[in-house]
């Protein structure tokens, strides 16, 4: 509940993470058998200043979304998993067919870009985004690799 005013105003939310434990213990006593603010006012100021740094610190570390990824992300699943559950067919032309199925002319080629991009960076702990089984997985690298 004391992230809610924070959340209307558009502000990072407070975490007491990383709060040291006998400090926050403290505070809270010393309003509890004290009726003495001050401490846990200090600790929640210090646990502002220092959650606005790491949430700053983080969305600093954050790329900005891709737009062509964004209109396209369910295409692309699309097309993976169709090029992955059927390892037989050409990949590449698949690929091409598909994007020339539903995106527009001057797109093409970075979409298509963006469909390898994504098989080069496939691995396991990513088959559930594009509804995959492992032994499909397993099967289309397998062609890939001329096993």
């Amino acid at each position: 509940m004391a992230n809610l005013p924070f959340f209307r105003a558009n502000l990072c939310p407070l975490t007491f993470l990383g709060v040291p434990e006998i400090a926050y213990s403290r505070a809270l006593l010393g309003v509890y058998e004290l009726n003495r603010v001050e401490l846990l006012r200090d600790l929640y100021v210090w646990a502002c200043e220092r959650s606005t740094q790491e949430y700053r610190a983080i969305k600093q570390d954050l790329a900005e979304p891709d737009p062509l990824r964004l209109a396209y992300r369910d295409l692309l699943r699309q097309i993976i998993r169709a090029m992955v559950a059927h390892p037989e067919e050409e990949a590449l032309a698949q690929a091409r067919r598909k994007v020339a199925e539903h995106v527009s002319e001057a797109e093409r080629d970075d979409v298509l870009a963006l469909v390898i991009e994504e098989l080069r960076r496939l691995h396991a702990g990513v088959l559930a985004r594009y509804g995959l089984r492992p032994s499909e997985f397993t099967a289309w690298k397998d062609n890939q690799t001329g096993k």
